[in-house]
């Protein structure tokens, strides 16, 4: 089962200006709510209660409006970033928080600015294979690609295995920002360094350590105001 979930919300969403220039862009609304705060509700409905949440820009904001995590039924730890240390930095900076809620090394990671009807709770079971396998692996959620992302990211093969997005044997879809992440691959950053998660991903499909699996649901990255204001129209 997985013990412990990360909210990634330190990115500045430059798209999204000139509404992220006050507002951190995890505490804009949809259907009256803040995108973060749908991510939190449907983690704690997948029984996920311990969520570590990095924050940068306007951090406080996000600290000050979720607080302790009571008001969700989660209790809710937070890694302040100076500035954005991209996914794996922002992983590393909280490394030692998530490696103390959970005794296993797998973690759950999603974005705080993307709003979806994903079930959580389907992945406790593929977390616990994970937890099996003697070298880090990853499982990535997969979904259609948005107009702004034609190309995709990466190969889904019928077998779950996932492979370059140049790989023939199939059509590339588009990481959905939810993944299952192996605490050990991030042991090695230095705290505070500002590293990408590309490389990351690119090892593990090389060495065959990547799986992924296919959601059809509802997926919106949220990315500029008119983006937001459609879903918002939308879903009322």
């Amino acid at each position: 089962m997985i013990q412990v979930a990360m909210i990634f919300a330190a990115g500045r969403g430059e798209r999204m200006r000139p509404l992220t220039d006050t507002t951190p862009k995890p505490l804009l609304q949809v259907a009256g709510k803040p995108l973060i705060v749908w991510q939190i509700e449907a983690l704690a409905r997948a029984g996920i209660r311990q969520i570590v949440i990095n924050h940068a820009w306007l951090g406080a904001q996000i600290s000050d409006y979720l607080g302790d995590g009571d008001d969700y039924g989660v209790q809710l730890y937070y890694s302040a970033e100076a500035s954005a240390l991209e996914t794996a930095g922002g992983i590393a900076k909280a490394l030692k928080t998530l490696q103390s809620l959970s005794d296993t090394p797998i973690f759950l990671a999603v974005s705080g600015d993307v709003y979806t009807d994903y079930d959580y709770e389907q992945l406790h079971a593929v977390a616990e294979d994970l937890a099996q396998e003697p070298e880090p692996h990853m499982h990535l959620i997969m979904v259609d690609n948005p107009e702004f992302h034609a190309q995709g990211d990466f190969v889904l093969h019928e077998d779950g295995v996932l492979y370059p997005r140049d790989d023939a044997h199939g059509r590339a879809l588009t990481f959905g920002n939810i993944g299952l992440y192996d605490m050990r691959q991030f042991e090695d950053i230095v705290v505070g360094e500002k590293v990408a998660m590309s490389p990351y991903y690119r090892a593990a499909i090389e060495r065959g350590h990547a799986t992924g699996a296919y959601f059809d649901g509802v997926w919106e990255n949220v990315g500029t105001p008119l983006q937001l204001a459609q879903l918002n129209e939308q879903l009322s």
